[in-house]
């Protein structure tokens, strides 16, 4: 069984966490989403995840960017027709376990699964909570350490941009390594040939070499959504852009 691991926890945490898993489970495939979510953005591991699960044939989603860790926020299992998400109850699983249709959910028992790690710290769910989850879940036994769960729970909005007219509110959900600002909006809403951001013309276009060296640009990105670039440059530096920020665009 694959488990798929995606935090905000950078270097070491995550290591952990496998090892926590591969005591349960010695025959899991542990994948590495990413680690570098920004730090207690939920909203972009959210957009990560969800972009990220169907590649994978039937595995056990493990999220974590929690910052609510050691409060009163709940660990939750997604129990749905192809896959499992384990996170905790603040949004970040949400639009992927309901995409891929929730059958069941599962609040997860934090006094038995910190027996397995034989700690309960009050800021690392991760290893005595989530990892623990996710590896019994992966061996169908999610039920030693979980019950089923018929309250409400966090559901966080993806594509929450408005568009009227030619006029769109839209949100910068990732600022990629390259300074590329990927938007949540969605492909079909783009009917014109520019976008105009801060006065700014900026040309809609298929690939980067349809511009010069250092122009901006814009383009759907492999995540479907909209992006905005500069060529060979970053367009979070140059148009002083960051994750998070609710944008305003024209399209003509």
């Amino acid at each position: 069984m694959i488990i798929t691991l995606l935090t905000d926890f950078g270097d070491f945490y995550q290591g952990v966490m496998k090892g926590v898993i591969l005591k349960i489970n010695p025959k899991a495939v542990v994948v590495d989403i990413s680690h570098s979510v920004e730090p207690q953005n939920v909203l972009q591991g959210a957009f990560l995840l969800y972009n990220a699960y169907r590649f994978f044939p039937n595995a056990v989603h493990i999220a974590v960017v929690d910052p609510g860790v050691g409060g009163k926020r709940r660990a939750l299992a997604f129990e749905c027709r192809n896959h499992i998400f384990i996170a905790p109850d603040n949004g970040i699983a949400y639009p992927s376990a309901k995409e891929d249709g929730i059958e069941r959910v599962w609040i997860i028992d934090e006094g038995k699964t910190s027996k397995i790690t034989g700690v309960l710290s009050n800021t690392f769910h991760g290893r005595d909570v989530f990892a623990p989850a996710g590896a019994y879940a992966s061996i169908g036994l999610l039920k030693e350490v979980a019950e089923p769960y018929y309250g409400d729970f966090v559901k966080l909005e993806l594509f929450d941009y408005i568009v009227e007219g030619n006029f769109i509110k839209c949100r910068v959900v990732f600022i990629d390594r390259f300074g590329n600002a990927v938007t949540n909006l969605k492909a079909e809403e783009i009917k014109g040939k520019y976008i105009v951001f801060e006065g700014i013309k900026i040309p809609i276009v298929r690939c980067y070499e349809e511009v010069e060296k250092g122009e901006p640009l814009a383009l759907i990105g492999s995540f479907g959504t909209l992006e905005l670039s500069v060529r060979e440059g970053s367009f979070a530096e140059e148009f002083g852009v960051f994750s998070g920020d609710l944008i305003e665009l024209k399209q003509i």
